[in-house]
């Protein structure tokens, strides 16, 4: 007669579905904090245009930007 241990295949299962969901957890939350991170990027870009553009002509000239380029400069590389 042969004794088959089921439980270490059991074991082995379970530990490899809690390795995956760590994993998955782990993923969704790096997505959460990225997203946060870009939302919080592009609100800084729109006080930056919002403070620039309540400056005058004059203001802006001394800053070497152009009132039709207020969105570009604050953007950068973002806005073509």
């Amino acid at each position: 007669m042969t004794y088959h241990d089921s439980t270490s295949a059991v074991t082995s299962s379970v530990a490899d579905t809690a390795k995956h969901m760590g994993a998955s957890i782990m993923s969704f939350f790096g997505t959460v904090s990225h997203a946060m991170m870009i939302n919080s990027t592009g609100a800084e870009r729109v006080r930056i245009v919002q403070r620039l553009q309540a400056k005058s002509d004059a203001e802006l000239a001394g800053l070497g930007i152009k009132r039709d380029d207020i969105v570009r400069h604050a953007f950068g590389g973002f806005i073509n």
